[in-house]
């Protein structure tokens, strides 16, 4: 039954949020929606800021064990792109709020672990100094992570799968370099 009451919960606040922005969304409205009394949520949650974590850390992981494989970076982005822009609404309302700063964790977290990902791939054994990796790793995630914050400040438009495909199309062969120069024999 817990199992069902935290996902009850969750569903009223995804329900809710779609409607209006979080700032505008009280413990009382949730409990309401979905006919659980306070301490119900409290009991499950501290708050609706650790509500919205755990969601987005669920989302995140959920994505990540899809595409395990560097060789589907480009669809693991069109994936979490896809995911994005079925929900649009409900990211813009977590983005635009107090709570966005939970939202970038994990959304830094999961460019690291695709590009961490990505590079083990691309090494396909050769060896390089682990500095110079974690450099790579950094260089790319930051990268990842500013077109995607820069798309969600836009407002989420259409137009970021071409972006993606061309800024791989330009990029192609650039991460090959750069652990050819990093190589140590």
């Amino acid at each position: 039954m817990s199992k069902f009451t935290r996902d009850a919960i969750k569903q009223s606040f995804l329900k809710l949020l779609n409607e209006r922005p979080l700032s505008q969304i009280k413990v009382r409205d949730i409990v309401s929606d979905c006919g659980v009394n306070r301490n119900t949520f409290y009991y499950y949650f501290h708050d609706i800021p650790s509500l919205v974590e755990e969601m987005v850390m669920e989302q995140a992981e959920a994505i990540i064990r899809q595409y395990p494989s560097a060789d589907t970076v480009r669809d693991f982005f069109e994936t979490a792109i896809s995911y994005i822009l079925e929900r649009k609404t409900l990211f813009l309302h977590i983005y635009h709020s107090s709570n966005r700063e939970i939202f970038e964790t994990y959304l830094w977290q999961m460019c690291e672990q695709i590009v961490a990902l990505y590079i083990e791939a691309v090494l396909d054994g050769r060896q390089i100094k682990e500095t110079d990796r974690l450099m790579i790793v950094q260089y790319l995630k930051a990268v990842s992570f500013g077109v995607i914050s820069e798309w969600l400040q836009a407002g989420l438009g259409e137009d970021i799968r071409l972006f993606f495909d061309r800024i791989y199309d330009l990029k192609k062969g650039t991460v090959e370099e750069m652990l050819r120069r990093f190589e140590t024999v």
